[in-house]
């Protein structure tokens, strides 16, 4: 290995807020270079240097926080999936935690949901392929593969002691990011279901309110967020900016100035100061925990359910020189109160735990819906 590329791999991954001093710096990147001889010289069996040194990178990434990851060109070129509603794959929002994947939250009616996958699951196991020790990334690539071909997953639940298999079939996934409809029987209630914050989420939220307004009169809303794994921020602060008339909506501190950022509503609110409650549960994350703790915050919302996710950052996709890239971790997210998302979510104002019998979104068995329908009656 050249000598200019160790210097090159290792500026990128010794954590420079750990140095005291340049001496420092040249002991850890001498060290690291007598590391690589050790392993090259006495390693029981050759080893691939170029995957070593991929596998050093995205170490060092995935050290920062669970969301930053390294991309190979081969893994960047086939990530390269954006948020305009419509990507292959089973319909899971992931992340990591201690080396393996955790589910942040299944999206609603695709191959996942359907197959029982929950917020908070924990991925072990892809097909054969145990997935510690894996990227991010390299377990979102073991779970893509051509349409309808079926991939297993051994996933890990919280209060369950034996290891749980699902077999899914992969899909197209299209994201229809919202649903409505009319609940409630003393009371007119506006339900609306908010599944992700794509590019065209906010104009479609709009026009179900706007529907709602035309042909009924509504004596409150409901909006549901459960499962919503977040998406664009600047759909996060246009939906919110619906129902206040004023005030800071999020902020975001990043170590550049133009990550750091405060958003402010303008006046109109679209449903005119009528109540509004919030469906929020565990796979609620970052554009879900803005909108419901900007509404908290100015209480202008009762939030409803079990604490949020907690994914309070926003992650840059940066192009590398070697056709690879890496997802970096740019800045956090600030509700108005000044609190940070991360690591901690929002905190409904009534905590409605899931039943976990026949537990169903949106059905009978919904006794997180049933319980904001009967607050509405009461």
């Amino acid at each position: 290995m050249k000598k200019i590329t160790f210097f090159t791999i290792l500026f990128f991954c010794i954590n420079f807020t750990n140095l005291n001093s340049k001496n420092d710096l040249y002991e850890k990147i001498d060290l690291f270079g007598e590391v690589l001889e050790k392993i090259n010289k006495d390693y029981v069996e050759d080893v691939n240097q170029s995957e070593m040194m991929d596998s050093a990178i995205n170490g060092v990434l995935q050290s920062l926080d669970p969301y930053s990851a390294y991309m190979s060109p081969e893994l960047f070129k086939e990530m390269q999936t954006d948020t305009r509603g419509e990507f292959g794959g089973l319909g899971i929002e992931i992340g990591m935690e201690s080396g393996v994947v955790k589910v942040i939250s299944p999206i609603d009616d695709t191959p996942a949901s359907k197959a029982g996958i929950k917020a908070g699951d924990y991925i072990v196991k892809i097909g054969d392929e145990q997935v510690q020790g894996k990227s991010l990334m390299e377990a979102v690539k073991l779970m893509r593969g051509p349409i309808g071909t079926s991939v297993e997953l051994t996933v890990r639940r919280k209060n369950i002691k034996k290891p749980l298999k699902f077999k899914i079939t992969r899909k197209i996934i299209e994201i229809k990011s919202v649903k409505s409809e009319i609940m409630g029987k003393k009371s007119n209630l506006g339900y609306i279901r908010l599944k992700s914050f794509n590019e065209n989420s906010d104009k479609q939220f709009l026009k179900e309110i706007k529907q709602f307004r035309k042909n009924s009169k509504i004596d409150g809303y409901i909006f549901d967020l459960r499962n919503n794994p977040g998406g664009l921020l600047t759909q996060a602060i246009n939906i919110t900016d619906y129902f206040l008339d004023d005030g800071e909506i999020v902020s975001t501190k990043g170590r550049k100035p133009s990550e750091t950022r405060k958003f402010f509503a303008r006046k109109g609110d679209e449903v005119s100061g009528k109540p509004i409650i919030v469906l929020i549960n565990n796979g609620s994350a970052s554009a879900s925990e803005i909108f419901a703790g900007a509404l908290k915050d100015h209480k202008r919302a009762i939030i409803l359910g079990e604490n949020s996710y907690g994914k309070g950052s926003v992650q840059s996709i940066i192009a590398l020189r070697n056709g690879g890239g890496m997802r970096l971790t740019i800045s956090k997210y600030y509700l108005p109160s000044g609190d940070s998302i991360s690591e901690v979510g929002v905190t409904p104002d009534i905590v409605v735990e899931e039943t976990e019998e026949n537990f169903k979104l949106n059905s009978k068995n919904d006794n997180q819906l049933n319980y904001a329908i009967k607050l509405f009656n009461s």
